[in-house]
């Protein structure tokens, strides 16, 4: 029986897209796709409220936490940086739950727009309950919405394009990771000081956020007639998931991002985490202004926008002159940049066991090379996962992508759990230790992948074109 018209606003939102909608791209396009500044937006916005909320949480597990009675319940610091690691965890493993409802059963226009409306709620939770009850089913709601999306924004993205403009992707890609870092950066800075705020604190810290996911969701619906809506493959997806092709393509993608998942080990401890809390040691005077230890992250967001431009328009053409600099070899020296940051932080910490007071200098120069090494792996492997990914494949292929981040913290978020133990049985991660042990492990894992991607090969997919062959190169 058919489904009466509906009529609420929130019903008209997650409507499936009408027949009318296109459901390829036009091949003859040479120009932008018009959807594609609705998705931007979206991201900002939604990215803005992801890490406004993700800067504060550290700082808040391990000074505002709230027990039931309203008496200050914190977290110390190693279990603290370990339950948020195990938040973007999950935040990052979700995702394949999310590519599966899109690409087999929902399609990404609906997937997208009903979990938002459950990351919404996660916001709401927070601001509303700052209690361990309030924390721990906030983040789990924002790790249902955040982890079902994400996969299908970037690939939505991707589908947006044709034969006409593929050229165009590498770009876009760009634009769309300098939206993420637009948002990120706004918010880093702003959250920290409604936190620490006598005025505001917790609730609208954390509301804050809530208000640009909400925005996030508004902006994708005023899209939808803009999209190419790529409609959900059904047993299609199944059937390609399981081919040999499919097959084919997920074993080489998966053998490259067991590297990957190695720089978001050492990544996400700049964002929020490690980093943050070293930065509660240093002096933090910067231009006549005292920073907050969760602000100083802020910096990271902006070396993104700047390095953008400078390495797609400058950097990169010039290097391709005298060395043509393949996606895997912009991850490889993406990999060695990660480990070379480390150094500068390991180097800050044998000051500050020392009983020093470091300038938070030392620590921007850190996140200038961490970000170089950042726009080296991640944009370009954003871009690769979507052109690597067979076409019924695309947000599954994307949630893969998504899943080494999961890989990554789940490394680091063990390991900050095991300190204590490791501690009783010898082994020393305190202090610039922990530090020198990520070096080893990065620079281990770059040394190996210098040597394993040259003989990666794969095919590039995009909507309505034929496949061609990808090789690697050292």
């Amino acid at each position: 029986m058919a489904e009466p018209p509906p009529s609420s606003a929130v019903a008209a939102a997650v409507a499936e897209p009408r027949s009318k909608y296109r459901r390829s791209p036009d091949q003859r396009l040479t120009g932008m796709p018009p959807g594609v500044p609705y998705i931007i937006g979206n991201e900002a916005a939604e990215r803005f409220s992801f890490y406004g909320m993700n800067s504060i949480l550290v700082i808040f597990m391990t000074t505002y936490l709230m027990n039931s009675q309203g008496q200050l319940d914190p977290l110390p610091n190693n279990e603290a940086a370990a339950w948020t690691h195990i938040f973007k965890s999950a935040v990052y493993a979700l995702p394949l739950a999310g590519a599966i409802l899109a690409d087999g059963v929902l399609g990404k226009y609906r997937t997208i727009l009903w979990l938002s409306i459950v990351y919404c709620l996660g916001h709401l939770t927070l601001a509303l309950n700052d209690t361990r009850t309030g924390l721990f089913i906030g983040l789990g709601l924002i790790a249902i919405g955040a982890g079902g999306i994400k996969p299908c924004v970037s690939a939505h993205v991707g589908d947006q394009f044709g034969r006409g403009n593929k050229h165009l992707l590498p770009k876009v890609f760009g634009w769309f990771y300098f939206a993420i870092n637009v948002g990120s950066s706004i918010s880093i800075y702003l959250c920290p000081i409604l936190l620490d705020s006598p005025h505001f604190g917790p609730h609208y810290a954390f509301g804050l956020p809530g208000v640009f996911m909400l925005l996030a969701t508004f902006v994708f619906w005023l899209g939808r007639n803009r999209f190419v809506h790529v409609p959900p493959g059904g047993m299609t997806f199944v059937r390609e998931s399981l081919s040999r092709e499919g097959l084919s393509a997920l074993g080489g993608l998966c053998f490259i991002y067991l590297f990957v998942a190695i720089f978001w080990a050492l990544w996400d401890q700049s964002n929020g985490g490690e980093w943050t809390l070293q930065a509660k040691n240093l002096d933090l005077k910067l231009f006549g202004l005292t920073l907050l230890p969760e602000q100083v992250q802020v910096v990271n967001g902006l070396y993104v926008l700047a390095f953008i431009p400078l390495f797609n328009y400058a950097l990169y053409p010039f290097t391709n002159r005298f060395f043509p600099l393949t996606a895997l070899r912009k991850i490889g020296i993406g990999l060695f940049l990660t480990a070379a940051s480390f150094v500068v932080i390991w180097c800050i910490q044998l000051r500050i066991d020392a009983g020093l007071k470091p300038s938070v200098w030392w620590q921007l120069l850190a996140y200038a090379i961490l970000t170089a090494g950042e726009v080296m792996v991640s944009i370009t492997g954003l871009e690769f996962s979507y052109t690597q990914a067979p076409r019924r494949m695309k947000s599954f292929v994307m949630a893969g992508w998504l899943l080494t981040v999961t890989l990554g913290n789940w490394f680091t978020g063990i390991l900050d759990f095991l300190i204590p133990a490791l501690r009783a049985r010898g082994f020393n991660l305190d202090g610039a230790n922990y530090y020198l042990f990520f070096i080893g492990v990065m620079l281990s894992a770059a040394l190996i992948y210098t040597l394993t991607a040259r003989f990666y090969r794969g095919k590039s997919y995009l909507q309505g074109d034929e496949p061609i062959e990808t090789c690697g190169a050292s």
